[in-house]
């Protein structure tokens, strides 16, 4: 059976390169991407430090019919918001831009979407499979400008260790 393990190292890129190991691990064998997303989310969860919320976001048809909407998937942390229309918030920018959002302070993004007052900073990575986005990686935390540089390389990795694993 899988245990996390701590990470001792003060390094970032060798921090996320021994999650991404224990992540692989953590999913090797299986591919249901629900399943995946819900032990991926919590990984990360306990694993990260300075986090309030950790989650994906899918792709779905709109209930009104009118294109497609990011749905709520698993996550761990407070209650969060179900739908958001592409281009909308954070992650709605993610998809509609293709690339990944690092956003120092929420409170500044213009058309921020506050699930959770105490968030203070975001980092989305899209979810692209074959040039499909799928949905998107939520990382929030109560610090501002938690998440740099080296956070969001290796937050991507651990996205694409999700997307290899996953039978999406």
């Amino acid at each position: 059976m899988f245990e996390a393990r701590a990470i001792e190292s003060d390094s970032k890129p060798v921090f996320y390169a021994e999650l991404a190991e224990q992540l692989s691990s953590l999913l090797h064998g299986e591919t249901d991407a629900i399943a995946n997303a819900a032990n991926s989310a919590a990984l990360l969860f306990e694993m990260m430090p300075d986090l309030n919320w950790a989650g994906f976001y899918f792709l779905r048809d709109a209930q009104n019919g009118a294109g497609q909407e990011l749905v709520l998937g698993p996550f761990q942390g407070k209650a969060a918001c179900v739908r958001i229309a592409i281009g909308r918030g954070v992650c709605g920018a993610a998809v509609a831009k293709r690339e990944t959002m690092r956003i120092e302070d929420v409170h500044a993004f213009a058309d921020h979407i506050a699930c959770d007052s105490a968030s203070r900073s975001e980092l989305v990575v899209p979810l692209i499979k074959d040039s499909r986005i799928i949905g998107v990686l939520d990382l929030d935390s109560p610090l501002p400008a938690r998440f740099d540089t080296e956070d969001q390389a290796g937050v991507e990795k651990l996205a694409e260790v999700y997307l290899t694993a996953s039978n999406i």
